[in-house]
């Protein structure tokens, strides 16, 4: 028996973006890839926004919250996946890693949901070509 390979997506605050790119590759992989968040400082709650922007293409992501990166997961971890420039993490050996320059919106005066949109979907599209990697039989 095969076992679902497990990736762990991680940014600095585990607020917002690793927490939306698990979340969207639970929609896209439907169960065939566990995805798993954590921080590399992780904040104190999610950003609503995050929350919202998903919300709107079906995914929920309310009750979960900031968690912090460690020898654990990294060990679990098949694949781990950071988002922006700013999380540094050593994976350990044998786990690929590969960093997502993800959209920042911010950067061109872009702010609030239409920012967190733009963020969503970055990272959707990036998700799902990762989902179609991992598992072949994934459909998005």
């Amino acid at each position: 028996m095969t076992t679902a390979p497990m990736v762990l997506f991680v940014c600095v605050r585990n607020s917002g973006k690793s927490q939306m790119a698990a979340g969207l590759m639970h929609q896209a992989a439907g169960g065939r890839v566990v995805a798993l968040s954590a921080g590399t400082d992780p904040g104190t709650k999610l950003n609503a926004l995050s929350v919202a922007a998903l919300g709107e293409v079906g995914v929920d992501i309310a009750d979960g919250y900031p968690k912090p990166v460690d020898a654990e997961l990294l060990a679990a971890a098949d694949l781990v996946v950071i988002l922006g420039r700013e999380a540094r993490i050593d994976a350990p050996d044998g786990v690929r890693l590969l960093r997502w320059e993800t959209d920042e919106p911010s950067e061109r005066e872009i702010e609030g949901i239409q920012r967190m949109r733009l963020v969503r979907d970055d990272i959707a599209a990036r998700v799902r070509a990762l989902a179609t990697e991992l598992s072949p039989a994934v459909q998005s």
